[in-house]
């Protein structure tokens, strides 16, 4: 009994340290996180492996309290109530599926909570997800890389796991000592903005003319296809199209801008093609931020407001004559988006994301080293663009 206590206080530290360090916002250092099976499948009972769970995730999502408290403007306390909230989904999936006998079973039981965590409804709050790192190991290696992931994932809930740990270790090793980050398409280009936030703000009419500043600087500079963060274009009227429309008008650009567009029932966040010409809707976006954004609830307490999910609406859109991949923010953390939109063969993998709530943590950083993943597991040009 003693024994068993300490091995899962020892792997739940374990776990911990895993969580911190994988997700820490270095996209080379994602595959420590692929160690997560070996520590579930070890755990000696249910209640250890909830502790291994609960210490992985919670670790390496420890900057959604100080997140939360950002956004809302209140205390830390609801902040780690939403944490804990989130963590639920992944503990009780792990903690359900697992069994005392080891083996093979074990192992297709670890397969089984991983698919879970990919799609919906669990793959809602799917973050940390080690499949992640498949790109960092097997860069450029497309569907056989992320077959080759799983496959290591499922040697790890088994005895063989040192096996594993040697031969992904390899792969690791290699990738790393060859890495070289996505490159991005000739002529496009990705801008950063500073602009501050809070719940409810907006973009006013000094920063849209200050973003129109930045792109007209990049058609300067040669660029001919310009992406902004989500939000750079606050919420869509026809105020706000005939000023971009007018910024426009003898600019040779095009333009992929967030934005909001409200209707009777809420809003869609979305991805603008902007340009000299007109104006339309590229993207609209599949998984907004539960709670903050996404609140179904309220439709069924017959309440309009919060944002639409489109789960599994436009995967790939087409921008400046290419194929792409659109992920806004919150999709960047998840499976299903991502994958969804690579089985349509995409050339270039756009992620955006409004970040100004996300001071004194690494969510961005964790964000970007998910898309860096991506893009290198299926060798796709990467362009990034976010406001924080």
């Amino acid at each position: 009994m003693v024994r068993d206590i300490v091995l899962c206080v020892a792997l739940a530290a374990a776990a911990v340290a895993i969580g911190i360090v994988a997700w820490s916002g270095e996209p080379l250092l994602l595959p420590i996180a692929m160690l997560f099976p070996a520590l579930w499948a070890s755990a000696p009972s249910r209640t250890g492996t909830v502790l291994v769970a609960a210490g992985y995730f919670l670790a390496a999502s420890r900057g959604l309290p100080q997140g939360v408290a950002n956004f809302y403007g209140s205390g830390f306390g609801a902040g780690v109530a939403l944490w804990f909230g989130a963590a639920l989904a992944f503990v009780l999936v792990h903690a359900v599926l697992w069994t005392p006998r080891a083996g093979t079973g074990r192992a297709r039981r670890y397969l089984l909570a991983a698919l879970l965590m990919s799609v919906p409804p669990f793959g809602i709050v799917g973050w940390a997800h080690p499949i992640t790192a498949a790109g960092i190991v097997f860069p450029a290696w497309g569907w056989w890389g992320l077959a080759a992931a799983a496959a290591g994932l499922f040697i790890m809930a088994t005895r063989a796991w040192p096996i594993a740990v040697l031969v992904m270790g390899v792969m690791w090793i290699w990738s790393a000592a060859t890495w070289t980050s996505p490159h991005t398409p000739q002529g496009w280009i990705g801008i950063d903005t500073r602009f501050g936030g809070g719940q409810g703000v907006y973009t006013g009419h000094e920063q849209h003319l200050e973003t129109i500043a930045m792109v007209k600087a990049a058609t300067i500079n040669g660029e001919t296809v310009v992406v902004l963060p989500e939000g750079a274009a606050g919420i869509w009227t026809p105020t706000v199209e005939r000023l971009w429309g007018d910024a426009l008008a003898n600019v040779d650009v095009t333009v992929n801008a967030g934005a909001i567009i409200v209707d009777a029932n809420g809003y869609d966040n979305v991805m603008l093609d902007m340009s000299s010409e007109e104006v339309s809707v590229l993207y609209r976006e599949r998984m907004p931020v539960p709670v903050s954004m996404w609140q179904p609830w309220r439709a069924l307490s017959g309440e309009g407001g919060g944002a639409h999910a489109h789960f599994f609406a436009n995967p790939v859109v087409e921008f400046a004559g290419l194929q792409i991949v659109p992920l806004i923010c919150y999709e960047q953390l998840l499976i299903w988006p991502v994958l969804q939109s690579a089985i349509y063969a995409p050339e270039v993998l756009v992620a955006t994301g409004n970040g100004w709530w996300t001071t004194g943590t690494n969510i961005v950083a964790i964000q970007k080293a998910a898309a860096v993943a991506w893009a290198g597991l299926f060798d796709l040009p990467l362009i990034l663009a976010f406001n924080t």
